[in-house]
């Protein structure tokens, strides 16, 4: 029996990342999915999105951007997902569903997805009704499986908080405890769901209405092995390592790095307010100072760690990506929040390079962190 995935979240980077490498998957021969998309929000102004989920021919998502320095285009009609859900119109078939078919979980969520709600931190968390939060919709479903005698079960969250998958595990306890379920099916989650870290990277920049989305060729999803976990299907972008820290210093010190690097010229600089990270890096002198800054202090960075030959082909491709000629990226989009950019992305660098046998200088570095420091 194929393996029943349910999706909760109808963004369209999960229709631009994990529906497309499951419909890739399929098309290849793997038994692997439908997936029923779950709309946990209740939005009403995405009401039609998710009826358009059901359509047989499926949507579109369209990857555009720079392989191998040459421009590259192609659509996918993408036919993994048989149907959409909502959470407050459909719960009873989602609890059926989830109950008696799934087999793998998926989420995105937001930032914020994993805030609990107070009315779900209460027993009557168990009375039926739709739960407030994602956490409590997903323990709710939890328990009407195990009361079911439902199989183990996986769940891969894709939102961007670090150890994810601990996160969303530990709210979903804390929610089992707070609404008096029986010890038994606190013991049932410890035994036979799987929770697992994952970090997924990839640019989709606008969608396609009323389903559909437009897509940088990259894509990334990197998940974490532990006892008992085995990739549901295989694919070129999908990776189980044991230890995501290389793949999130990657992201954040390269690409994030970069970002707010291009971020600081162009707020000092007083550049064009509509200008983006491909028009900004057509200025030469700009280009070559991102340039200088990767080759001179961030792969000898990484090369402390071992991480050398990685880091350097990572900031090749993260070039071409900049340089997508489908991509509007905004720098007034990546310049909110910069302080807190600045530590996380290039403070928090040198704080991992310090001190590190055969560390390298960091002086264009150094000064955005003293400028943000006086600031």
């Amino acid at each position: 029996m194929s393996l029943r995935i349910i999706q909760f979240g109808t963004s369209r980077f999960l229709q631009a990342h994990v529906d497309l490498f499951v419909h890739e998957a399929r098309e290849a021969g793997q038994d692997i999915g439908p997936i029923a998309i779950v709309q946990a929000s209740g939005s009403a102004d995405r009401a039609g999105r998710v009826a358009a989920f059901g359509r047989p021919e499926g949507f579109p998502v369209r990857i555009r951007g720079i392989v191998d320095g040459a421009p590259s285009e192609r659509e996918v009609q993408v036919r993994s997902v048989d149907r959409g859900l909502s959470a407050g119109a459909d719960w009873a078939a989602i609890t059926a569903l989830f109950a008696q078919e799934a087999g793998l979980v998926i989420s995105n969520m937001g930032d914020s997805g994993y805030r609990v709600a107070p009315e779900d931190e209460t027993p009557a968390l168990l009375s039926g009704a739709v739960p407030v939060s994602f956490p409590g919709k997903l323990m709710a479903l939890l328990h009407q499986r195990w009361a079911a005698d439902g199989a183990p079960l996986i769940v891969l969250p894709c939102e961007l908080i670090n150890r994810n998958g601990e996160v969303l595990a530990g709210a979903v306890r804390t929610l089992a405890a707070a609404s008096g379920a029986p010890a038994a099916f606190a013991a049932w989650i410890e035994s036979s769901v799987i929770f697992a870290n994952t970090l997924v990277d990839r640019i989709v920049s606008e969608p396609i209405e009323p389903v559909g989305a437009v897509a940088e060729p990259y894509a990334l999803w990197a998940i974490e092995r532990q006892p008992g976990l085995e990739l549901p299907f295989t694919h070129p972008s999908v990776v189980l390592t044991d230890d995501l820290e290389p793949f999130e210093r990657l992201k954040l010190h390269i690409l994030n790095l970069g970002h707010t690097v291009l971020a600081d010229i162009w707020a000092r600089e007083g550049r064009p307010a509509g200008e983006t990270v491909r028009e900004i890096l057509a200025d030469d002198g700009v280009r070559a100072r991102l340039d200088a800054i990767y080759a001179g202090e961030v792969v000898p960075g990484f090369a402390t760690h071992g991480m050398e030959e990685d880091a350097r082909a990572y900031v090749g491709v993260t070039l071409d990506r900049f340089r997508n000629p489908f991509l509007d990226h905004r720098i007034a989009d990546i310049a909110q929040n910069h302080g807190l950019k600045i530590e996380r992305r290039i403070g928090a660098f040198r704080d991992w390079i310090m001190g590190r046998p055969g560390a390298p200088a960091t002086p264009a570095l150094d000064a955005i962190l003293a400028r943000h420091s006086a600031g």
